[in-house]
């Protein structure tokens, strides 16, 4: 299973070139593509948005949030800190579900590699 990050899934959506875009097509065409709600989240938050992107959007799978996952979630990102590393709350929500789910993250942006080096989070850019 391959978590399409906000990144990668803009990249997608934007028609930009990249081994991570083709990585997203392949993804959605093998049904094994899935979203963060935080994904979700964050690119249904442009105001831009068009209406058949926003509809395309809510038809891909989204992973849920397992018991205990805010905990998680929270010490994930309080780990981060504590070696002092930037650790954005958004992604240290999309990288703790992705750990739940076993998923590996597609994603363009760099911050992720601190739980990649961290907690064992599986990444490919």
């Amino acid at each position: 299973m391959l978590c399409i990050d906000t990144s990668a899934l803009i990249a997608y959506l934007e028609g930009a070139a990249g081994a991570d875009v083709d990585l997203v097509d392949q993804a959605f065409s093998d049904e094994i593509g899935v979203l963060s709600p935080v994904t979700v989240t964050e690119v249904l938050s442009d105001p831009r948005l068009r209406p058949a992107v926003r509809q395309a959007i809510l038809d891909l799978p989204v992973l849920t949030m397992t018991d205990g996952f805010w905990e998680r979630a929270g010490l994930l990102r309080a780990m981060a800190l504590r070696h002092g590393q930037k650790a954005k709350l958004a992604d240290a929500l999309i990288a703790q579900n992705c750990l739940d789910h076993h998923a590996t993250l597609v994603t363009r942006d760099r911050d992720f590699r601190i739980f990649k080096r961290l907690a064992g989070l599986n990444i490919l850019e």
